[in-house]
């Protein structure tokens, strides 16, 4: 569906009840980017932080094209203490923060003996600490105020142990872990926490991968739908988890796969 689509669907019946809502992604490209552009076309106030500046340049022109109101925030989420500067820029700038959704993050396809422990750490740091330092002082503002909406992109890869994956797919089953954890301490306080798994998805991420002879044939025959997904097939369950008609689902890890798990 085109962000014009997106648009008229969503002023016509904002069922979800997004409008308004004050919402932070982390990641400007592949589904981190689409679902921004869904959040805004929902009719919510966006922010979206990333450490590229062309990716953040890229969004922000199609956001002002949507006629989105929205906050671009350059930042290297991996650093320490980065998260609660960005949740502090971006309660300033937008009077709070009701969603967050992280969609950060890197894969190295190499055998698990390839790897040297920097290289195992720099994943790890990017896939799984950055969720927790943003997600933790997000998280502590939502608690404050009693309500909030707390999404993190996984895979299925946090559950099948896909070769070459080691240290991605250790990275997501941590998410899956961590969010369980933050989503069993914060819901008395209003606060849903709950993971996106896709599956095969067309992303920058999965270029070069699906770029190679073969390749997204297999992938595809390991698909009971037969096909790879596309981020703006995330966006739809990303909007639902976001907005006050998932209020009772929290530690919840949501798997986009086409069946993929199921085989």
């Amino acid at each position: 569906m085109s962000v014009e689509a997106m648009i008229e669907t969503a002023s016509s019946a904002d069922w979800l009840g997004l409008h308004g809502t004050r919402v932070l992604v982390a990641g400007a490209g592949g589904i981190g980017g689409a679902c921004a552009l869904a959040y805004a076309a929902a009719g919510a106030v966006v922010a979206v932080v990333d450490r590229d500046p062309q990716a953040l340049e890229s969004i922000g022109e199609k956001l002002a094209t949507a006629g989105a109101r929205h906050k671009l925030i350059q930042a290297d989420l991996t650093e320490h203490d980065t998260g609660a500067r960005v949740t502090a820029q971006v309660i300033e700038h937008l009077g709070g923060i009701d969603v967050l959704l992280h969609a950060v993050g890197i894969n190295d396809r190499r055998p698990i003996l390839d790897f040297t422990e920097d290289e195992w750490d720099r994943i790890l740091r990017v896939n799984l600490s950055s969720v927790f330092g943003l997600a933790q002082s997000v998280g502590r503002h939502m608690v404050e105020r009693g309500y909030g909406r707390i999404l993190a992109l996984s895979s299925v890869s946090g559950i099948l142990a896909h070769h070459s994956h080691g240290p991605y797919a250790a990275s997501k089953g941590g998410i899956n872990q961590l969010l369980r954890v933050m989503a069993r301490e914060w819901a008395s306080a209003g606060v849903t926490v709950n993971a996106l798994a896709p599956g095969y998805i067309e992303t920058p991420l999965t270029a070069g991968e699906l770029a190679k002879p073969g390749k997204r044939q297999n992938l595809e025959s390991l698909v009971p739908a037969g096909r790879l997904g596309t981020p703006d097939e995330v966006t739809g369950p990303a909007l639902f988890l976001s907005s006050p008609r998932a209020a009772f689902i929290t530690g919840h890890v949501l798997y986009i796969d086409g069946g993929r798990t199921l085989v």
